[in-house]
């Protein structure tokens, strides 16, 4: 296989460059081999600097070697790694050799870095290594024992729980009656009565605290003015069954219906398609990471679309915005509450649900393929958006505020800055506040903006994906570059 320089410049999360082998201070890129065991692998390409420049290594051998003894003896487990010498040619034509360090994605997490009694985990957030903290800790020592969060047997008793609405649902769905010795098949508890972890989102009294779902009705198409901007919004807590209900009940009330006369008929055209909704919505209850401190589903309807925003990304590889919405293996991070919702039939067990959701609304006798539904996801959240089939169809989208307060701000961008890019509103006001200060927090955007955090992080992603700006130095210290 040909090496492909090319590939390993610029940064990316999956690779790290190195210009020399640092051994007075090997916590500096050990980090990144502990990193890149505890997530979904990488690699180190020694011999090229921060600004792609290939330098080369003087004694390759060498360091292959001392690359070799510092994991050894400094990470545990060890990891799966593979070491590559590569020739290849400077700006001068002169050759120089290059060592590329693939770390493989660890089955034995958490992996550590341990030097003198200290123990430290990494994981990859970005193109950073940065340290996993108590949550991420037991998210990894779960996955490196093949367990699940909601596999857990909890401290609750079955004798002190009821589940009159699983089993409502169930007869209702299924036609049949739910028996007690179900409740141990379907793994809600064991054999000694005590609940699982995926039992208590289905119990009527739910403890679990975060199993929340916040839903919101904006005015407009932002969250500019805060709660002053909301004309209906409601929280419930609990039950996850009864949150799907919520959530359906919430879409159905602000769901506009539209209808266009034939000659004998007349065709229905709702603002959203429900059943795509459903799948979402199941998918944002039934995938979500439920060890995420403080968090809950979001459903926020606006104008012009409707996002549905549930903690925690995919559960491994890339962001579901670099993948093929039509092949994308199931995963799933919460398999036996999944496998409790195909029984119920709430869903499908062979993980189709994005291809459906895509499917249903290319059928739709109103849709356009600028209004198909759009996905995104990073480290901490999952985001669908299903955009509003009849919005501006009969009236001019330039009508109302939000626009024009958007078009005076992204005057301020200069031509220089944005090149000939076709950018959204949001993009240009984000390039706005950068290029004023290059140290501004996605949260700090966020509130300036009146728009979510994942709306921000999706905006600008995009933003780096079209290599109209990038980010220099740590998530935590670094900055904003637009580029010319």
């Amino acid at each position: 296989m040909t090496f492909d320089l090319k590939k390993y410049l610029g940064e990316a999360t999956e690779y790290d460059k190195k210009e020399r082998l640092e051994e007075k201070e090997p916590l500096s890129w050990l980090k990144s081999v502990v990193a890149f065991a505890n997530t979904d692998g990488g690699a180190l390409i020694y011999g090229i600097a921060d600004d792609d420049t290939v330098v080369g290594l003087d004694d390759p051998k060498y360091v292959s070697d001392k690359l070799s003894e510092f994991i050894r003896n400094r990470v545990d487990p060890s990891p799966e790694i593979q070491l590559s010498f590569e020739t290849v040619k400077d700006e001068e034509n002169a050759e120089k050799v290059l060592i590329i360090l693939y770390v493989h994605a660890g089955s034995e997490t958490p992996y550590f870095y341990r030097y003198k009694g200290e123990m430290l985990a990494f994981t990859r957030v970005g193109n950073s290594s940065v340290k996993a903290d108590a949550v991420t800790i037991r998210r990894l020592s779960l996955k490196g024992s093949n367990k699940s969060w909601d596999s857990l047997v909890s401290e609750y008793n079955m004798k002190d729980f009821s589940f009159s609405r699983l089993k409502s649902m169930y007869h209702s769905r299924a036609g049949k009656s739910f028996e007690d010795d179900m409740f141990q098949s379907w793994e809600i508890c064991n054999a000694d009565g005590q609940i699982t972890n995926a039992g208590l989102l289905l119990s009527d009294d739910c403890p679990i605290k975060y199993s929340r779902l916040f839903c919101t009705r904006w005015t407009g198409n932002n969250m500019s003015g805060g709660s002053f901007n909301a004309v209906d919004s409601a929280e419930y807590q609990g039950n996850v069954l009864a949150l799907l209900e919520a959530a359906e009940a919430f879409v159905k009330k602000h769901n506009n219906l539209r209808w266009k006369k034939l000659p004998n008929s007349r065709i229905d055209l709702p603002d959203y398609i429900e059943r795509p909704i459903h799948e979402a919505l199941v998918n944002a209850f039934v995938h979500r990471d439920y060890m995420e401190i403080g968090s809950e589903v979001h459903l926020d309807i606006f104008d012009n679309r409707i996002e549905i925003t549930s903690p925690g990304g995919m559960v491994e590889g890339l962001p579901i915005q670099k993948r093929d919405l039509y092949h994308i293996a199931s995963r799933r991070r919460n398999p036996y509450l999944a496998d409790i919702f195909h029984r119920l039939q709430l869903m499908e067990r062979s993980g189709s649900g994005i291809k459906e959701i895509m499917n249903d609304y290319k059928a739709s006798a109103n849709i356009t393929e600028d209004r198909l539904p759009t996905f995104f996801s990073d480290e901490s959240d999952f985001n669908v958006t299903f955009w509003n089939l009849n919005y501006g169809v009969e009236q001019s989208e330039s009508k109302g505020s939000n626009r024009e307060v958007s078009d005076k701000v992204s005057d301020k961008v200069s031509d220089k800055s944005i090149g000939n890019a076709n950018l959204s509103d949001t993009e240009k006001q984000i390039l706005s506040y950068i290029s004023k200060n290059s140290n501004i927090t996605q949260k700090e955007l966020a509130s300036q903006l009146g728009i979510s955090e994942i709306g921000i992080r999706k905006a600008m992603a995009q933003l780096k994906k079209n290599g109209i700006i990038i980010r220099e130095g740590s998530p935590k210290k670094g900055s904003w570059k637009v580029m010319n």
